[in-house]
């Protein structure tokens, strides 16, 4: 909007004005709400006939397992049924070729479960890579907000 004032100095401090307070409201419409924002995804593999073979509930099972020593706890302490949970590990050994756990049974102490090398590497290798991913989403997130606050 110009407003047109017989004030040459009124004039350009009124265009000034209106198109600060213009911006600041486009602002405001945003920042109000930019505090609650939150950011939430999940990160998955699959295989060519897209199969899943390794996402975030997977690994954070295996490092639960890992953990706790036990299936069946870390199934309890997720939230997991053992059943589900049993045949998605068993997926991925399939399509690895290999096992993931190693389970012991029974004994005096009870039995318990662990973590094969592969296991373990294959948890270490998707702990790396989420790390890498998260630094990568943060930064595209941050800078949605700041786009947002302009």
């Amino acid at each position: 909007m110009v407003l047109i004032l017989p004030d040459m100095k009124r004039n350009a401090y009124r265009k000034i004005s209106i198109f600060v307070l213009y911006t600041r409201n486009m602002e405001t419409k945003f920042s109000k709400k930019l505090p609650g924002i939150r950011l939430h995804y999940k990160i998955w593999m699959s295989d060519i006939r897209d199969q899943g073979i390794l996402g975030d509930g997977k690994w954070k099972i295996l490092k639960m397992i890992d953990e706790k020593g036990s299936l069946k706890a870390a199934c309890d302490e997720m939230g997991y049924t053992y059943r589900r949970t049993w045949d998605n590990l068993k997926k991925i050994e399939t399509f690895f070729g290999f096992p993931l756990l190693e389970k012991h049974r029974g004994g005096a102490e009870g039995g318990h479960t662990e973590l094969t090398a592969e296991g373990k590497k294959l948890v270490a290798a998707f702990d790396a890579f989420h790390t890498s991913v998260d630094a990568v989403i943060r930064e595209g997130f941050d800078k949605f907000l700041k786009d947002l606050a302009k």
